[in-house]
């Protein structure tokens, strides 16, 4: 069955770098989308990205844009999101998820409360923090 693992998170400095890993498993990845999101205490989660195999990466956020870079690797069925310049509201955990339906449409299926994505990962924490 379609599996997602997140990894990588931690505490970091502010101004500090993390790059978080989604392993993926259960389907070809070649074929899906992969959306990051987050969730900060006490807040809704929102989307911070997407990256398909045919389109250029979408960023949800303004205040990540130009910070973090979305990438995936087909042949080793991993997706990445960097970020770099960590600021302390980017403190959150951190999903990645996917759906059949970005098969045929990419990320035009995702919308920030992620509602059409199926498959989910357990989520990675982020700790931006002096």
């Amino acid at each position: 069955q379609v599996q997602l693992v997140e990894s990588g998170g931690g505490l970091v400095q502010p101004g500090g770098s993390l790059t978080l890993s989604c392993a993926a498993s259960g389907f070809t990845l070649d074929y899906y989308a992969i959306a990051w999101f987050r969730q900060a205490p006490g807040k809704e989660r929102e989307g911070v990205s997407c990256i398909s195999s045919w389109e250029v990466p979408k960023y949800y956020l303004d205040s990540v844009k130009g910070r973090f870079t979305t990438s995936k690797d087909n042949s080793k069925t991993m997706a990445y999101l960097q970020m770099n310049g960590l600021k302390p509201e980017d403190t959150a955990v951190y999903y990645c998820a996917t759906s059949r339906l970005t098969r045929d449409s990419g990320c035009s299926v995702v919308t920030t409360d992620g509602k059409w994505l199926e498959h989910w990962g357990q989520g990675t924490l982020v700790t931006v923090s002096s």
